[in-house]
Order: C-alpha cells, then structure tokens, then sequence
C-alpha cells in the first residue's frame, strides 16, 4: 500500500480546515503567506506556526471568510502549496452528512475509502500541457500511517472516533436529494460530503500522506433528523462541538507528530 510515514524529521505538519474550521486556536501564527502557484491562487494564504513546539501550517479549504463553494476550491493550488513548503503529511478535516445508521450528528470518523461523485472538476496534476500521463495507485486512498495516528490520537483525547466508512464525494454547492442518498446507500457510502475529491487523490499524486477526519454535522437528506428537510440551523449547532473536539484530536496529533 503505497503511503508516507507520519514521522519524517523537519517537515511541518499541514492541515486542511473545512467548514466551522477556517483557522486552528492553539496554533501560534509566525507569519501568512501567499504563494504563486502554477495553478492559480489558493483559497487562503497558508498559516504557518507553531503548535506544542512542531511546525504546522494551516490552510483555510473554502477561505478564511468561507467564500469558496466546495465546486470552486482550487484543489491543484492548495495542495501544491502545502507541498511547496516541504509538507509531508497533510491532515484534512471535513464536515460530512451520516448516510450509514450509527453515524450520527457529531460523530466523529476515520474513513478509509472513497467513491467519487463530483465532475468538471480539476482533478489531476497529470496531462499534456504539464507532466504528461500517469496512472496512479488509488486502491487505498488514505494514507495508513496517518489514519492510524488520527485514532491513537482521539484514544488519548478520550474522544471516540469510528476506524473506517466510505465518503461519498458529491458535486454541490446543494445538498442531496433524499433519492441521491439512496443512491449512494446502495453504491456503499456511509457519509456524504463535497470536498473529499479531488483533494485526496491530488496528495496521492505528489506523495504526500493524506487522511480525513470527517466530522458528521447531519444526518443526510431523507434520513433522521433530516427526513423532511436539512437544517442549516441545526448543522451550525452541532458543529460547534463537534469542531471543538476534531481540534483537541488535532492537538493530540500534533504532539504525536514526529516532524
């Protein structure tokens, strides 16, 4: 299984904030800087600091004020950048809709594979007009090494953190129909988001170590709470505490983080 080891010495650790997660508490800010990338522009300048003595760079996915829709993030350019500053392993938070019965809202999860929904999307670092074709290994998308610190890491929080689920990566910027949803239950997803794609396959592309800590904020459309209709009220609600304990697994991993 092709993936990178969590503790390469000197490298910073990055981490991707999705929704409610547009800049991280605990991390001492050194300086914000804007890169130009052959790509085009970033969602937000990159947060470099510190968090319990480690380096750590933070990217804001859909901008520091959550301007950028899931459709319109500039994949290629966020993750170029991160790997531009010598970033090995890249931790990816991400707000999802629980499809499967036990993912309920505020859960917290680890997935460990992913069917992609999305389309027109820029999704390759490969082509003729730069590196030329190239056929990657995606069996398994998500880096082991990093999916196994992100559980260690919730252990020693004391937070409980599911091992495993598929993400289903859909289009947006709208939710789902309740028949979508359906859909991807029969496919075998077990929560739905916008931004798992290709954000995952883009880091596989130039070797860095990926994985998700999915964050479920609803139940999906049809399901649950949200049988009749998604509230949006509802999602910021559960969001906030949700978000707050992603971040104290976040601090955990940082100080696990060999970098």
């Amino acid at each position: 299984m092709p993936s990178k080891k969590t503790k390469t010495s000197g490298t910073p650790l990055g981490i991707i904030g999705g929704s409610s997660l547009a800049r991280l508490e605990n991390l001492e800010v050194m300086r914000r800087r804007g890169l130009t990338t052959p790509y085009g522009k970033l969602s937000s300048p990159l947060a470099v600091g510190t968090m319990a003595g480690r380096q750590v760079i933070f990217l804001a996915r859909h901008g520091e004020g959550h301007a950028i829709p899931p459709h319109e993030v500039n994949y290629r350019a966020n993750i170029w950048a991160l790997r531009a500053q010598e970033v090995k392993t890249v931790v990816a938070v991400a707000t999802v809709g629980g499809i499967r019965a036990d993912l309920e809202p505020g859960t917290l999860v680890v997935p460990d594979q992913i069917i992609d929904y999305t389309h027109g999307r820029k999704a390759t670092f490969f082509g003729t007009d730069k590196r030329g074709a190239r056929h990657i290994d995606f069996t398994h998308p998500y880096c082991e090494d990093l999916r196994g610190l992100l559980l260690e890491a919730a252990a020693e929080a004391n937070i409980p953190a599911l091992a495993g689920g598929t993400y289903a990566a859909t289009q947006g910027p709208r939710l789902e129909t309740a028949a979508e949803i359906d859909r991807l239950e029969r496919d075998g997803a077990d929560m739905v988001g916008m931004t798992g794609m290709p954000e995952a396959v883009l880091a596989r592309e130039l070797g860095l170590c990926y994985a998700t800590l999915a964050v479920v904020v609803n139940h999906a459309a049809g399901r649950g709470t949200s049988t009749h209709a998604i509230s949006h009220a509802g999602i910021a609600e559960i969001s906030r505490g949700a978000i707050a304990r992603a971040c104290r697994i976040l601090d955990q991993v940082v100080m696990r983080y060999g970098g």
